[in-house]
């Protein structure tokens, strides 16, 4: 008889019969007539043994949370009510401790939110699981970002958001790349001081971040090679007295002609990132691409804890729609506290690159880091792998991607025209990882020396000037450039008219 097609994987770690695609498709095989066919079957470790809701099991289940870790996180449930108090009788008298207190509570709530939506993936098909699982984690992202620019007001002072959007899309990105899958090597590798992940996870994962960089380079890229060519000079043709001469050679490409390219390039450019991401979903969902399944069940078999999970009270289905419910609403509110004390953070001295690429990621990838490296320590390498990549895809691919057309959508010029220290902090960490990834092997000094890199990278961030000091790829420069060159020709026109 042929031995069971397991692509790639050891027949010893695979258990077909447990293999669920993620598209459910119908099976002929009649030794399973017995069974009651349903859309998405609960696999045994998604099981709870009860429907409805009961309050006491709710908030056991909810204290255990997922691991000791997060158990641990859930003793800031305090600072989520502090937050809220400080909101609504301390915010215009101590708007840094309304900051502070909110910005602790996120970390509870977007640990309930990755918790829920891990009860609920538990009882979908394994891969599509993890596909909700990231989504939901992500969601804390996509409000941030929604919440920001709905915020974002050129005319009010301390009212340009898109810098800290910007700073907070590359910043989760790097959070993940760099500080999420160095503490997982390092972790893992202090227990099992070497770890093998398998190359389907880590090809299509580089690949897909290779493809996003590259999108996202595009718009920057356009801007630096045209830039010079409306670029201004001044000159001072005499006492108090100067004018703005354009370098370019054409007069036709103006700097709102400019602007406006670089806004068209950013939406195309993120409808077509939007769409590459869906393409990666259905490669993950498709039946003939199985291989993920099979990669993520076989590692959850080798799961330390595997056993002691499965005996731990779970959420029905309506507790954990309760419960993602619940903490939506709690991290909808703390982020708006957070944007809405945004200005107060900045006026006392945090830098905007620092909020945006090192502290707001931060605390919104909470629960997915928690969750990482809990599965790093137990040699669920694979699973604790996708958990790093696949919120980086989905920033790169779909939330960035997103915020983009919602200001569309809303008229705010929303682009993705970076910093260009932030592109190169981009593309160097991208292909740091991508030589790590490589020997398909991770160990504590690779995982030491990727978190070195992420603190190098904060204290770049913490000096780095703000978007109206460093505008070397910002199109707030050449408003600034309109600004300086009719106040030129004023002058000019005044000393020599006298009107």
């Amino acid at each position: 008889m042929a031995a069971p097609q397991t692509n790639g994987i050891n027949p010893a770690e695979a258990t077909n019969n447990e293999t669920a695609p993620l598209i459910p498709h119908h099976s002929h095989n009649h030794n399973h007539h017995h069974r009651t066919p349903t859309l998405f079957p609960i696999p045994h470790e998604g099981e709870s043994g009860r429907t409805g809701f009961h309050p006491s099991h709710f908030f056991l289940v909810l204290w255990r949370s997922s691991s000791p870790i997060s158990s641990f996180v859930n003793l800031l449930f305090p600072f989520v009510i502090a937050a809220f108090i400080s909101r609504i009788f301390f915010s215009h008298s101590h708007p840094l401790w309304t900051f502070a207190l909110s910005y602790i509570g996120m970390i509870p709530s977007a640990n309930l939110l990755g918790f829920a939506g891990q009860e609920l993936a538990r009882k979908m098909p394994k891969v599509a699981g993890i596909l909700i699982e990231t989504t939901f984690g992500s969601i804390v992202e996509i409000i941030l970002f929604v919440v920001l620019i709905i915020n974002h007001d050129e005319k009010e002072e301390g009212g340009n958001m898109v810098p800290i959007i910007q700073a907070a899309i590359l910043g989760s990105i790097l959070t993940n790349l760099l500080l999420c899958l160095g503490v997982c090597f390092f972790v893992g590798g202090i227990r099992h001081v070497s770890q093998r992940f398998h190359a389907i996870v880590s090809e299509v994962g580089s690949g897909l971040l290779l493809v996003a960089a590259f999108g996202l380079l595009i718009p920057s890229a356009f801007y630096s090679a045209l830039k010079s060519e409306a670029k201004t000079v001044e000159v001072v043709i005499g006492e108090g007295v100067k004018v703005v001469v354009p370098l370019g050679h054409s007069d036709d490409f103006t700097l709102g002609k400019l602007e406006d390219d670089v806004l068209k390039i950013s939406r195309a450019t993120s409808v077509a990132l939007i769409l590459s991401f869906f393409m990666y979903i259905w490669y993950c969902a498709s039946s003939q691409h199985s291989i993920f399944d099979e990669v993520i069940e076989a590692d959850e078999h080798r799961d330390a804890d595997r056993e002691a999970d499965m005996e731990k009270p779970k959420f029905t289905a309506t507790e954990a729609v309760i419960a993602l419910l619940l903490s939506l609403a709690c991290v909808t509110a703390l982020l708006i506290f957070l944007v809405d004390e945004i200005e107060h953070v900045v006026h006392s001295g945090v830098p905007d690159q620092f909020l945006g690429l090192i502290l707001l990621p931060l605390v919104e990838k909470a629960a997915e880091h928690l969750t990482a490296i809990d599965e790093a320590w137990d040699g669920v390498i694979n699973v604790a792998l996708y958990h790093c990549l696949g919120p980086s895809i989905q920033t790169a691919l779909f939330n960035g991607p997103l915020v983009v057309i919602v200001g569309w959508t809303l008229g705010k010029p929303m682009d993705l025209n970076f910093e260009i220290f932030m592109i190169g902090l981009l593309v160097l960490s991208i292909l740091v990882i991508s030589n790590f990834l490589r020997d398909g092997e991770s160990n504590w000094l690779e995982g030491a020396l990727l978190v070195i890199v992420y603190a190098i990278t904060a204290i770049a961030c913490w000096y780095y000037p703000n978007p109206d000091v460093a505008s070397s790829n910002s199109l707030q420069q050449l408003k600034l450039i309109n600004g300086t060159v009719a106040n030129a020709i004023g002058g000019l026109r005044q000393a020599f008219t006298g009107v």
